[in-house]
């Protein structure tokens, strides 16, 4: 689901970059430190493309207290399962193009882009950018529904020089966004219930016992 969720992301922004500026293929997903391995011009990445790498993962705590039960009205049951687990993603823009010009105007263009659409839902997006390109195999890994929101996030110099040397090189032209709201779970309901209809609240009392 990670997966698909940034390639619908990474489809809407090659789009954008087709239709506006006539790029082609300019995006793609990818582990931004492969570029360093091989003396820096090898591994899976290939250079002058703007790179969705997803460096870091943290739960939404504001939504954990969510009810473990669906009420399905119609068929007057309830459904039992644990809720979904809403995470937050930080999303590193690399543009790796070996001209820094180059790089620095790949890298406003696709900021523009999130500051005119920053929320992305399967009514809001492209049909195509769903089924298109990577789209993982199984349906279970795919989402059906989503509501992705993106937030520029601005480190500090100390968090800058701790990313890029996990990365494991120097630094590109990059940055950072905050992919908000992404709820993964697994669709397995553990037990039904009827629901509640009536509530008898007739008390009864118990005859005295004679001794």
């Amino acid at each position: 689901m990670i997966s698909h969720a940034l390639t619908i992301v990474m489809n809407e922004l090659n789009k954008h970059l087709h239709d506006v500026y006539n790029s082609v293929d300019a995006v793609g997903l990818g582990n931004v430190s492969d570029i360093f391995t091989a003396g820096g011009g090898g591994g899976n990445v290939s250079r002058d493309k703007l790179y969705l790498s997803a460096v870091n993962v943290k739960e939404e705590k504001t939504l954990k207290n969510l009810p473990n039960y669906v009420r399905d009205e119609a068929a007057l049951k309830a459904s039992y399962q644990n809720p979904p687990v809403f995470l937050n993603f930080l999303i590193l823009m690399t543009a790796t193009h070996s001209g820094y010009v180059d790089a620095l105007s790949v890298l406003s263009r696709a900021i523009r882009f999130f500051q005119f659409k920053n929320v992305f839902t399967e009514t809001t997006v492209d049909p195509a950018s769903i089924t298109t390109s990577s789209v993982p195999i199984n349906p279970l890994d795919q989402l059906q529904s989503f509501k992705l929101i993106f937030d520029i996030y601005s480190p500090t110099l100390e968090e800058v020089n701790h990313l890029w040397g996990t990365l494991g090189g120097k630094q590109y032209p990059f940055v950072l966004y905050v992919m908000r709201m992404l709820d993964l779970k697994f669709s397995f309901v553990e037990k039904e219930e009827s629901l509640i209809l009536e509530v008898d609240r007739n008390i009864h009392h118990k005859p005295a016992v004679t001794v």
